[in-house]
């Protein structure tokens, strides 16, 4: 009554060393290596992902400096066009006033030539009163009313015509 058989636990024991070499030469080996090769590549893939998150925050840094220079010469560029506008502008109101000038000297000028036209025609006007007046007072003898009379006429035509 012996419950533990001694060659059946060598056997079992045997058997198993059998299964575990078994294991080790055909099972295990291709199983580490390819677990290992698994291993190796989620390495590989974090080692990548790390490299991109660099990569994209080296290149972040850069297009964040890039905006900055952007900005600054944005900034230049309309302080630039602000600068010529008011040169323009500036321009513009000094062309403006010359033309006002010029057509107030044209305006001055036009004036004094119809003034002297007025002059001349009032001139005239006198000289062809005066003869009308000589020759009303070569034609008959006067009085002194009458020069008087004669003279107030002259007067009252040259009034009119002023």
């Amino acid at each position: 009554m012996n419950l533990i058989d001694i060659r059946m636990v060598g056997t079992q024991i045997l058997g198993f060393l059998l299964l575990l070499w078994g294991l080790s030469k055909w099972a295990w080996g291709p199983v580490t290596a390819q677990l290992e090769a698994r291993r190796q590549k989620i390495a590989d893939e974090f080692s990548e992902a790390r490299r991109r998150q660099e990569a994209a925050d080296a290149l972040k840094a850069k297009y964040e400096q890039e905006l900055g220079g952007i900005d600054v010469q944005a900034r230049a560029k309309l302080q630039e066009a602000i600068a010529e506008g008011q040169k323009v502008a500036g321009e513009m109101r000094t062309q403006a006033q010359k033309e006002a000038q010029d057509r107030l000297a044209r305006a001055e000028d036009e004036m004094a030539r119809e003034r002297e036209k007025a002059k001349e025609l009032l001139k005239e006007q006198v000289i062809a009163l005066s003869l009308t007046a000589a020759e009303k007072i070569l034609k008959t003898k006067l009085d002194d009313p009458a020069q008087r009379r004669l003279a107030g006429q002259f007067i009252d035509e040259v009034g009119a015509l002023g």
